[in-house]
């Protein structure tokens, strides 16, 4: 499924480069974006490694991003932290502020962005901000009892990969996650790789 989903990508990518290249406009809105959502531990980072590698795309982790922030004892830092802490979701325009800060650095205009949006309203709050939506949308679909498993298992020292939190976690993602998914089904820009 994952071949498949890659194969489509990447026939789609080509495309797009070809029919936006002439066009003049923002760096980031130039570019091809990719969400990649799928609850914790269902692969997305493990995934995004190997598109990364095969077709050179730029890897942002919504949540690397904002525990970077986290340790660079920033304005926004320990409203991070304490937010991360409860199971809660980061305010959009934090998280959005991140994300466009790494759009725009650097040459790579492929970039794969993982863990967001998590909710409608981060949604909203990207397609207003930048001006701009995904091209595609790569939805990991795993059981909730493999996603528990691999996060317990992973043993990052992340203070976010603990029993407790993660059944928090997973509680909030099905309860606002599902809807951006659907959202993004609807528009045909959704590719599910089941595990």
């Amino acid at each position: 499924m994952l071949r498949r989903t890659i194969a489509s990508l990447k026939s789609s990518i080509s495309l797009h480069i070809t029919e936006e290249k002439d066009r003049i406009c923002p760096k980031h809105i130039d570019s091809v974006i990719t969400f990649v959502l799928g609850g914790p531990g269902s692969g997305k980072g493990t995934q995004c490694a190997k598109i990364v590698e095969t077709f050179g795309f730029k890897h942002l982790s919504a949540g690397d991003l904002l525990r970077k922030e986290i340790v660079s004892d920033s304005e926004y830092g320990s409203m991070i932290l304490d937010t991360i802490r409860e199971g809660k979701i980061v305010p959009s325009e934090v998280t959005v502020k991140l994300i466009l800060r790494e759009l725009e650095s650097g040459d790579n205009h492929k970039f794969l962005i993982d863990g967001f949006p998590r909710s409608e309203e981060n949604r909203i709050a990207f397609e207003h901000i930048t001006g701009s939506e995904p091209n595609f949308v790569l939805f990991f679909d795993c059981p909730e009892e493999e996603m528990v498993k691999r996060v317990l298992s992973r043993n990052q020292g992340r203070i976010d990969d603990n029993i407790d939190t993660i059944k928090k976690r997973l509680k909030v993602f099905e309860s606002l996650n599902l809807p951006v998914i659907d959202y993004y089904a609807k528009k045909g820009k959704l590719h599910r790789v089941i595990f």
